[in-house]
């Protein structure tokens, strides 16, 4: 009869199926489920309804640029304002940032200047606000004139674990943070999804909130559609183990069989 002590284990060996133990529990726990990785999470699969997130006109700030067309039957008259910034439409149509060599820039106390006009003030009012007092404004200078006030400087930037960091150009009056991380190229497989950073400057203070975009009442919230300026940043999961971003395949297998090398070797 075999002496029992054969069956056992040598130390060494047990040591070695320890350590590759540890080494595969870790690799697995750096796994990432569905469940990470999905938005809007519900309990049943039924369709669900939310109330349209409000969106507060958005107030100008230093800085901030303004595209303004004014037009009147008057169109000699009415030439003052746009002729000389007609000739940079074509370098405007160029590049996203082009909108800049149309548009009047607020300054850093809150004015804007403009031909014939002069100075008026416009921090803290809003897009419609601008319009009607250029309205009143022009109203002794042309016949009927027709006013158009655009903000061109609208811009986000998303940042963190994303596939494409950067700082984007949007045009759209209502930008939700789904259509910025589209522009970003949606979050990476090791993204946070339930911990985004939200940063925005307001009354001069930048102001950090945390948003969970597995809830669906996200839908519904204040920050759901984005400001100018804005700042989106994509935690990384913990699960970002060793910074692997792909299930390591290649290196259990080389575990593996390493381990049974040296199994064989130690037997």
């Amino acid at each position: 009869m075999i002496p029992k002590e054969t069956y056992l284990m040598p130390d060494n060996c047990r040591n070695i199926f320890f350590i590759f133990t540890v080494i595969l529990a870790g690799l697995f726990s750096s796994c990432v489920t569905q469940r990470n990785i999905e938005y809007l999470r519900l309990k049943s699969e039924g369709p669900s309804s939310f109330r349209e997130a409000d969106l507060a006109d958005y107030k100008l700030k230093p800085n901030d640029e303004l595209f303004i067309q004014i037009s009147s039957l008057d169109e000699e008259a009415a030439n003052v304002f746009s002729s000389s910034r007609q000739q940079n439409t074509y370098y405007a149509s160029m590049s996203p940032y082009g909108a800049s060599l149309l548009s009047y820039t607020v300054d850093r106390d809150g004015f804007l200047l403009l031909p014939v006009i002069g100075k008026i003030l416009v921090k803290e009012k809003t897009i419609t606000d601008i319009r009607l007092v250029l309205m009143d404004s022009l109203s002794h200078i042309l016949h009927d004139p027709i006013v158009s006030v655009k903000l061109v400087n609208r811009y986000v930037s998303v940042l963190g674990e994303v596939n494409n960091p950067g700082h984007y150009p949007y045009s759209q009056e209502k930008l939700s943070i789904f259509d910025a991380l589209g522009l970003a190229g949606d979050i990476s497989l090791y993204g946070n999804r339930n911990s985004i950073v939200l940063v925005r400057n307001e009354n001069g203070e930048n102001t950090r909130i945390s948003l969970d975009l597995s809830n669906p009442d996200i839908l519904a919230s204040e920050y759901y559609y984005l400001r100018p300026n804005d700042i989106v940043y994509i935690k990384p999961l913990h699960k970002r183990f060793w910074g692997l971003r792909e299930f390591p395949f290649s290196i259990i297998f080389s575990t593996i069989t390493t381990g049974l090398l040296i199994y064989n070797i130690f037997r």
